[in-house]
C-alpha cells in the first residue's frame, strides 16, 4: 500500500468551514465560544474594525477631514442607495484578504464568521432587490466577484457552512440589546428579507449559484432561537454538533 503524504493528511483531516446567518443571530457569540474552548482551532471574527475605519493599503490612513466618513458600516446602513455597492465591494475584499492569509491546505480547523458567499446571496442580492444597489452596479458586483473567485479557487474554497438558524423577531430583540449605533436603523422588515435569503440558499437550496463551492458545500442547520451566550451546557451542545459535522465533510 502506498503511503500517505503528510500534506494529504493534513488537507484531509483539517476543515475550512464559515458560520453564516442573520444579524445577530448569535455568530459573534459562537465565535467567542470557539475562540475559548477550542484554542487550537483557527477562529476569524467578522472584520467590523476594518469596515468601521477604513484604511487603505497603499494610502496608509483615511485624510484626517474625511471624519466619520471612514466608517464604511455606518455609512451603508445611513444611506444605502449611495454606500451599498462600496460597502459589499469593502467586505468582499476584506474577507478575500483574511482567506487569502490563511495557509493551504489548512493546517488547523478554520472557522470565520460569515463568508464572501454570504456576502453576495444575502446581503448584496437583498440590496439590489430593494433598490440600493441599481442593476448595473449589481452586474459589475456579480462580474468581479465571480472572476476573482474563481481564480482563487481552492485557495478560498470552504468545506462547510453552519447555520444559526434565528428567528427575525429573536434577532431584533438581541440587536437592540447590544445597541450598535450603525444597527438602529435596521428594522423587521429587513431582518425578515435576510432570513428568507438565508433559508433559500442554506436550507431549501434554490438560491441560483454560480460558483460549485457555494452550491454542493455541506451545511449544518443549528438552532439559534435560544440565546447561549451564559449558557454552558448550550454551548458543548452546540460545539458537539458542530465537532461531528468537521468529521464528516
Amino acid at each position: 500500500m502506498a503511503e500517505t503524504s503528510d500534506s494529504s493528511v493534513r488537507q484531509r483531516c483539517f476543515k475550512k468551514i464559515s458560520v453564516e446567518g442573520n444579524i445577530a443571530c448569535g455568530k459573534s457569540t459562537l465565535v467567542k465560544v470557539l475562540q475559548k474552548l477550542r484554542p487550537n482551532w483557527h477562529v476569524v471574527p467578522e472584520p467590523l474594525e476594518k469596515w468601521q475605519n477604513v484604511v487603505g493599503r497603499e494610502s496608509g490612513s483615511m485624510p484626517a477631514e474625511m471624519g466619520a466618513a471612514s466608517n464604511l458600516l455606518g455609512l451603508r446602513l445611513g444611506d444605502p442607495k449611495r454606500w451599498a455597492y462600496t460597502f459589499q465591494t469593502w467586505a468582499t475584499l476584506s474577507r478575500l484578504h483574511i482567506a487569502l492569509a490563511a495557509s493551504h491546505p489548512p493546517e488547523r480547523h478554520t472557522v470565520y464568521e460569515r463568508s464572501v458567499y454570504s456576502n453576495r446571496y444575502v446581503f448584496a442580492a437583498s440590496l439590489h432587490e430593494q433598490g440600493s444597489m441599481n442593476d448595473t452596479e449589481w452586474v459589475v458586483y456579480q462580474e468581479w466577484q465571480g472572476w476573482l473567485l474563481s481564480e482563487l479557487d481552492k485557495r478560498v474554497e470552504l468545506d462547510g457552512m453552519v447555520y444559526l438558524r434565528a428567528e427575525p423577531e429573536a434577532c431584533l430583540a438581541r440587536m437592540r440589546v447590544r445597541n450598535r449605533e450603525e444597527e438602529r436603523g435596521v428594522g423587521l422588515e429587513y431582518l425578515d428579507a435576510l432570513h428568507k435569503r438565508h433559508e433559500n440558499w442554506l436550507v431549501d437550496r434554490t438560491t441560483v449559484v454560480h460558483h460549485p463551492c457555494s452550491s454542493d458545500t455541506p451545511v449544518l442547520v443549528l438552532d439559534a432561537n435560544q440565546d447561549f451566550e451564559s449558557n454552558e451546557e448550550l454551548q458543548a451542545e452546540l460545539i458537539n454538533q458542530i465537532e461531528d459535522f468537521l468529521d464528516k465533510i
